[in-house]
C-alpha cells in the first residue's frame, strides 16, 4: 500500500456510502457499497485479502479511492447500482456474468406490483409474445444490484414505508402481506388507486435515488392536507416522513457485513457458526399463551437474540395457529435470518412454517421437533422440511440434527424462556 492511499483511507468516514476505485489514469475500476466505508476499503489492502487472487489483481491497479456517503446501507445500495450502471467499471463487469445480476422491476397494472428478478427473467418477460401470453408488463426496471437478497432485504424495508400488492392473484383473500399490513388491500378497496399510486411513485424515487426530492413532496403534501384540516392523512405524511429520515436497516447491516467485496469470492478466515432459531409455545388450555424464541449461534446460545411473544390473536388451545402468530410477528421484522429453524411440534407445524416462509419469499430449513411429555428422553421424531436438501449449510444441518444432546439443549432452552415469561404473565393477571 502506497503512503498516499494510507492516507487517503485513514481520513475516509465510518458511515454508510460507496466507494470508487480508479487508476493511474482516473478510469473507474471497482463500485462497492459499504456500512463502515473506512473499515471496508482498508480490509481490501490486508494480507488475507490480497491472498485473494481476483482482488490483489484489482488492488495492484489502484491508484486513487473516492467516495460518496449515504443516510443509510439502503441508500449506498440503491446508490451502488445506480453508479454502476452508469459507469459500468471493469471489475464489476468481470466479477459476474451479466445475467446472474438482480433488478427491482415494477409492473404495468391497475395495481402496480414491485418484484425482484434476474436479468434471464426480465429478457423474458420483454419477450413480445410472452407479454401477450401471461398479460404482464413492466413499466420501470431498476439494477443491476450485485445481491439479490439485499435487494429483498431493501425492498422489506422500502414496503414497510410504503406498502404495496406483491401476489398475481387480483384479490387479498387469504393474502398474508393484507393480514399483516405489507398490502394496503387495493383488491379488497382499502386503498384508492390514487393513494396507491403515489406509494408506488415514492417506491421509484426510493429506487431512483432521489429520496431527497421524495421527503420535500412529502411535507408539500403534509402542509397541503393540515390546510385542508385532513389530518389524519396529513399524519400518515408524517410518518412516512420520519419513517425516511430514519430507516431502519440492521438485518440489512447484519447481511453487509457477511458480503465479501468481491462477489461469490473466497476470502477465508474463520466460518461463521450457523444462526439457529428454536420456538416454544406455553399456556394453560390456551389462556395466558406466549411464545418463545431462542437463538444459537453453533453450539453457543446468544442470549442477547431471545425474543418473547405473547400471543394476541389466538383463543384456546390451538399450537399451531399460536406458533404460526409467532413466526408470522418473527419474519415480519427486520432480524437477521437463521440457517435453520427448530419447532416443538410436528408436521402441522412443518407445513404451516414453510408455508410462512414461502409467503416471505424466503426458503429456510425447518425440523418439527417431538420429544413426548415428559421432555427427558432423547428419543426425538423429526419432521423435517424439503428445504434442508436444497440449503448450502446441508451437511452443517446434518451434523447439528445427528447432535441429539445439542438439540435437546436447544429444545429445553427454548421450552426454560417459554415458561419462565408463560409465569410472568399469567402472575400479572392473577394480581389485577
Amino acid at each position: 500500500m502506497t503512503k498516499n492511499i494510507q492516507e487517503k483511507i485513514n481520513k475516509l468516514p465510518g458511515s454508510p456510502g460507496v466507494y470508487m476505485f480508479r487508476d493511474k489514469d482516473g478510469k473507474l475500476l471497482y463500485i462497492g457499497k459499504a456500512t463502515h466505508l473506512r473499515n471496508r476499503v482498508r480490509s481490501y489492502f490486508h494480507d488475507g485479502m490480497r491472498a485473494n487472487r481476483p482482488i490483489e489483481t484489482m488492488i495492484h491497479e489502484v491508484a486513487d479511492i473516492e467516495t460518496r456517503t449515504a443516510d443509510s446501507v439502503l441508500e449506498a445500495l440503491i446508490l451502488e447500482s445506480n453508479l454502476i450502471k452508469k459507469f459500468q467499471p471493469k471489475y464489476n463487469i468481470k466479477e459476474k456474468d451479466d445475467k446472474s445480476f438482480s433488478y427491482s422491476v415494477i409492473t404495468k397494472e391497475e395495481f402496480p406490483r414491485v418484484l425482484i428478478m434476474r436479468k434471464t427473467e426480465l429478457d423474458k418477460i420483454s419477450n413480445f409474445k410472452f407479454q401477450i401470453q401471461n398479460k404482464f408488463k413492466i413499466s420501470h426496471a431498476y439494477g443491476p444490484y450485485t445481491s439479490k437478497k439485499q435487494m429483498q432485504i431493501g425492498l422489506k424495508i422500502i414496503r414497510k414505508i410504503f406498502p404495496f400488492h406483491s401476489i398475481k392473484q387480483q384479490t387479498e383473500k387469504g393474502c398474508l402481506d393484507f393480514q399483516m399490513g405489507r398490502c394496503p388491500g387495493p383488491y379488497a378497496g382499502a386503498i384508492s388507486r390514487e393513494d396507491y399510486l403515489k406509494n408506488i411513485r415514492g417506491i421509484r424515487l426510493i429506487l431512483e435515488g432521489k429520496k431527497k426530492n421524495l421527503v420535500r413532496q412529502l411535507k408539500k403534501e403534509m402542509a397541503e392536507y393540515s390546510k385542508k384540516q385532513e389530518y389524519e392523512k396529513a399524519q400518515e405524511a408524517k410518518g412516512k416522513i420520519f419513517a425516511l429520515q430514519h430507516i431502519r436497516d440492521v438485518a440489512l447491516i447484519v447481511e453487509d457485513k457477511i458480503e465479501e467485496p468481491l462477489a461469490g469470492q473466497a476470502l477465508g478466515g474463520e466460518p461463521k457458526p450457523l444462526r439457529i432459531e428454536a420456538y416454544d409455545i406455553s399456556n394453560i388450555s390456551g389462556s395466558h399463551a406466549v411464545g418463545s424464541m431462542v437463538v444459537f449461534a453453533g453450539h453457543e446460545p446468544d442470549k442477547s437474540q431471545y425474543r418473547k411473544f405473547k400471543i394476541k390473536t389466538i383463543e384456546g388451545a390451538n399450537d399451531v395457529g399460536m406458533m404460526r402468530e409467532v413466526l408470522l410477528r418473527r419474519f415480519g421484522n427486520d432480524w437477521p435470518k437463521p440457517n435453520l429453524i427448530l419447532l416443538d411440534g410436528g408436521q402441522g407445524h412443518v407445513n404451516m412454517g414453510d408455508n410462512i416462509l414461502r409467503s416471505f419469499g424466503l426458503d429456510i430449513p425447518i425440523v418439527g421437533v417431538a420429544k413426548g411429555p415428559s421432555r427427558k428422553n432423547l428419543n426425538f421424531k423429526f419432521q423435517i422440511s424439503n428445504a434442508i436438501s436444497t440449503s448450502k449449510f446441508q451437511k452443517e444441518i446434518n451434523k447439528i440434527l445427528e447432535d441429539k444432546k445439542l438439540i435437546k439443549q436447544i429444545m429445553d432452552e427454548a421450552h426454560r424462556f417459554a415458561i419462565t415469561y408463560h409465569r410472568k404473565v399469567r402472575g400479572k393477571k392473577m394480581l389485577i
